[in-house]
């Protein structure tokens, strides 16, 4: 088995070559003797809380890949519960309503149709990552010698598609009006779980890549602005209200306004913020450390306490967590909803979208208008060998500027800021810039890239 295999958040690799049937067997094995370690001796009595979610999503050896992974589960004693295939926010709500103590998705998200992986959470759907516990399942598995044990546990299969759309729909205000929207799921899980949970609803849905073949008609990556064509072509082309592509496993979107301009998730995440504190006055909403300065500024008008996070699901669940957050919005297109295990889901998402739009009753950029009053760069990647010592140079040639290291180094002034940081697997750093005039990112872009390289 390949350790390359085991990432920051998951485990991810090319089919067969680096993830097979024997692979899925270990982590299987691993992932459960970890998973049911860590009971409390009270967790250990209650209904479940022994036994394993297993859910896939629609890749043609998603399937096999799950039934070797249930077998490496029993082998150890563990009971599974295989919840069949669904989208990963689901898998969240599954361990919760469930009450087991863990949880995986069979999945390789937003990769290319020869990947695939698995997303570990714990109890209570807790992520587990390299710090918080994928380490150890990968030195359990590693050490495997076979794939070989007796079925000690058992298998149940739950389809929990009811109880999930009562769950999702739950969020979503009476008499809403009338809207269509353009979805694109990317050959992906939402292409099975839109019509699962908006059927039968006053919205009329132009379906895009709903079907499951194998292949992806395009990257399943809504964050790479070629996959948004067809969203974009069929939002004004059919007269929609807004658009949105998701991506293959369904946990993330990115939304377009009704003239088909994009709308970025730190925008959407501000967006949202007067509608989640008019609820929960003085609630803290979390948000990535890339986000423009608007969502800080918008939290802060509206009575809310702003807390700013590392970049990455793990991070950003333990922060809602911790604070008792309302809600939070990655730059990615992840949300997250205290209300929804503190964790994320972007079929969730649309519901709250669905009512801030309908509530509104105006375009859905004349909404996003008073938002746009900076100007990004986006993320941009550079190919750099030595990483720190390049972080160092920067923070060192910014010295004059308020500088924090909570991903990266940060450097702020009055007019501009930026962040600068490496990526957990490859030779990379990635830079995003803000400022408040156009002209002035210009210019700080060109200067941070005499600095630090050439884009990749």
């Amino acid at each position: 088995m390949d350790p390359a295999i085991f990432k920051a958040y998951d485990i991810r690799g090319v089919y067969p070559d680096q993830i097979d049937e024997t692979a899925a067997w270990k982590i299987g094995y691993a992932a459960a003797q970890f998973l049911r370690s860590l009971l409390s001796g009270y967790e250990r009595g209650q209904a479940n809380s022994q036994s394993i979610c297993v859910g896939r999503d629609m890749r043609t050896h998603s399937e096999p890949l799950a039934c070797a992974l249930i077998e490496g589960m029993n082998a150890t004693g563990a009971n599974v519960i295989d919840i069949g295939m669904i989208d990963t926010p689901q898998m969240y709500f599954a361990i919760n309503h469930l009450g087991t103590c863990g949880g995986i998705q069979v999945t390789a998200s937003h990769n290319p149709a020869k990947y695939n992986g698995f997303k570990i959470s714990g109890l209570q759907a807790r992520p587990v990552g390299v710090n918080t516990g994928l380490k150890d399942i990968e030195h359990i598995a590693m050490a495997l010698l076979h794939t070989k044990g007796r079925a000690g546990g058992s298998v149940e299969k739950y389809d929990l598609t009811g109880d999930y759309k009562n769950h999702v729909l739950k969020f979503l205000r009476p008499n809403i009006r009338e809207l269509k929207i353009a979805v694109d799921a990317s050959n992906g899980m939402a292409g099975k779980m839109v019509p699962l949970i908006f059927t039968g609803l006053p919205i009329e849905i132009i379906a895009l890549n709903f079907e499951h073949t194998g292949k992806f008609k395009h990257e399943p990556n809504p964050l790479i602005e070629k996959n948004l064509a067809e969203v974009k072509n069929a939002v004004k082309k059919q007269g929609c209200d807004f658009g949105i592509c998701f991506d293959g496993d369904g946990d993330r979107l990115m939304m377009v306004d009704e003239t088909g301009t994009n709308i970025s998730c730190d925008l959407l995440t501000a967006l949202m913020v007067p509608y989640f504190l008019q609820a929960s006055p003085k609630s803290t909403i979390v948000y990535d450390l890339r986000s423009s300065l608007v969502v800080s500024e918008e939290i802060v008008k509206a009575g809310g306490t702003p807390r700013r996070e590392r970049v990455g699901h793990v991070f950003m669940k333990k922060a809602m967590r911790d604070s008792h957050a309302v809600f939070g919005g990655e730059v990615s297109g992840h949300f997250y909803y205290r209300d929804n295990f503190y964790a994320d889901s972007a079929m969730i998402t649309v519901v709250h979208v669905l009512n801030i739009v309908s509530d509104a009753n105006r375009p859905v950029s004349d909404s996003f208008r008073p938002l746009r009053r900076y100007h990004a760069t986006g993320e941009v990647n550079f190919k750099v060998d030595d990483k720190k010592a390049k972080m160092a140079e920067l923070a060192k040639l910014y010295a004059d500027a308020q500088l924090d290291y909570l991903d990266g180094v940060t450097v702020r002034y009055k007019k501009w800021w930026f962040n600068c940081r490496p990526s957990n697997t490859e030779p990379l750093l990635r830079l995003n810039v803000e400022a408040k005039e156009k002209e002035l990112l210009e210019e700080k872009f060109s200067q941070l890239k005499k600095q630090i390289g050439r884009p990749v």
